[in-house]
């Protein structure tokens, strides 16, 4: 828990802020200070709520003045509780909501950081374009958030995380002083690159309060499919197989294990079995393309040589866009539809493409000893190695107790992570969950030269104080 913020300065920021940026009321505030799983619950005797970059400044300057540590909050969809703070003044980007350009020519589209991620595709695909990052929560989550975060989802493998669809950036700095880096340039070889500094930072180096967004052309042709698979490894030999078969346009490639689909059958409602025969592991597999039948001709040849071959068990292809959403939202409600099952340990975790089979036989067994009962739900983006391996408590089993054992067990899956060369975070940041759990897997070289840069742009360390480094 922080120090109490000082009355002088909760007036300095009511006064910069004026009428309906700010507020006390907790009513206002208790959305804000609740992680949407109930895992984090936090408190904030201040919520600033800037509508422009100049007031967003003014708040972090008196802050830096003052010595006032702040928290940053996008659309509160975070999974490792950065967002929610103990004690600071809590600064909400909901009211920086303007498009500030989108051009077709240029292929950009320059957002503002409350700007939710569905709001970007629908400006995007105003002028016949498309921003490829795919969330679950992109209803909520916004272009702030998931810049700070360097937030993945489902199209990864083929365009990369955040990192890679950023041109340029607006930021305060944690003096208060805005830094217009906004540029929409591919290329720009002049020094330390300090957009990338700011994007996955998670807050700590400075506010994000806009972004020059990389888009793309709209494609013609899509085809999504439902595979039902043995194993891992035959599902990884299928990667290969759809990679040689499109050559590149294979636009996600996921992985689900059976518990998870039931889970979503029972919890989700709607939510109807995907395949006639029950399977122990599911790929969804999209193809797109710009030229008309491609993605189609491709998914019908990739399925014929798998089912040939003995790798594809069963398989359905969408035939319509609602059949295509019907499949993506078991994917996509894979965690909600764990909600209801109680306590759980979640892991985000990536390891090499090649290793993701033997992370899932390594940690599965270490947990089958160490939480006799425990169910294992995992899926995630087997294209880009990245997998959400999660231990629920035993069946009827005490959440108390399940949840007790969260840190142990989080242990030991992360040294199996570490032995195969991964990362114990690869989409979701570390944020209050995993700042000092991370420090066990850093080299002090690296800790040294991550805390060096935050000291040089932060000195009082008030951004997101409990994040990071």
């Amino acid at each position: 828990m922080t120090a109490p913020v000082p009355a002088d300065v909760m007036s300095r920021l009511k006064a910069v802020l004026g009428e309906g940026g700010w507020s006390q009321d907790p009513e206002r505030l208790a959305p804000k200070l609740l992680e949407w799983r109930d895992r984090w619950t936090g408190e904030t005797p201040f919520l600033a709520l800037p509508k422009t970059t100049a007031d967003v400044a003014a708040v972090v300057g008196i802050c830096f003045e003052s010595g006032t540590p702040i928290t940053t909050q996008g659309g509160n969809t975070g999974l490792v509780g950065g967002q929610i703070p103990r004690g600071e003044v809590l600064l909400s980007t909901e009211r920086l909501r303007a498009i500030r350009d989108s051009d077709a020519f240029d292929d950009v589209l320059v957002a503002e950081a409350g700007v939710t991620l569905s709001a970007v595709h629908e400006a995007a695909a105003a002028i016949r374009r498309r921003f490829p990052v795919g969330l679950a929560s992109e209803g909520t989550a916004t272009v702030g958030g998931a810049v700070s975060t360097n937030a993945g989802g489902t199209q990864v493998l083929r365009y990369g995380m955040v990192r890679n669809l950023v041109l340029g950036l607006e930021a305060v700095l944690p003096n208060g002083e805005v830094w217009n880096g906004l540029k929409r340039l591919r290329k720009d070889n002049t020094g330390y690159d300090l957009k990338q500094l700011l994007i996955g930072a998670e807050g700590t180096l400075g506010v994000v309060t806009a972004a020059a967004l990389k888009l793309y052309p709209v494609m013609v042709s899509r085809a999504v499919a439902m595979v039902g698979v043995s194993s891992p490894r035959d599902a990884i030999r299928l990667l290969g197989r759809a990679k040689d078969e499109t050559g590149g346009a294979v636009e996600a490639f996921e992985l689900m294990g059976r518990l998870g689909v039931d889970f979503a059958l029972r919890n989700i409602a709607g939510t109807r079995d995907p395949l006639a025969q029950v399977h122990p592991w599911y790929v969804l597999a999209e193809f797109s393309s710009g030229e008309p039948g491609s993605a189609e001709a491709a998914m019908e040849r990739f399925l014929a040589s798998g089912l040939d071959d003995g790798l594809v068990a069963d398989a359905v292809v969408a035939q319509t866009e609602a059949q295509a959403k019907a499949l993506w939202a078991i994917r996509e409600n894979q965690s909600p539809a764990q909600k209801p099952e109680g306590a759980t340990w979640k892991h985000d975790i990536s390891v090499p493409v090649s290793r993701v089979a033997d992370f899932l036989d390594e940690a599965t067994a270490a947990m089958r000893a160490f939480a006799p009962g425990a169910r294992v739900a995992a899926f995630g983006h087997m294209g880009d190695g990245n997998i959400h391996y999660d231990v629920l408590r035993p069946d009827g089993g005490s959440d108390a107790e399940h949840a007790a054992r969260r840190d142990a067990g989080s242990r030991i899956v992360h040294d199996i992570v570490a032995s195969m060369g991964g990362s114990i975070s690869a989409e979701h940041g570390l944020g209050a969950m995993k700042t000092e759990e991370a420090r066990r897997y850093k080299s002090p070289v690296e800790l040294e030269a991550l805390q060096a840069i935050r000291k040089a742009l932060d000195p009082k360390r008030i951004m997101n104080p409990r994040v990071l480094f």
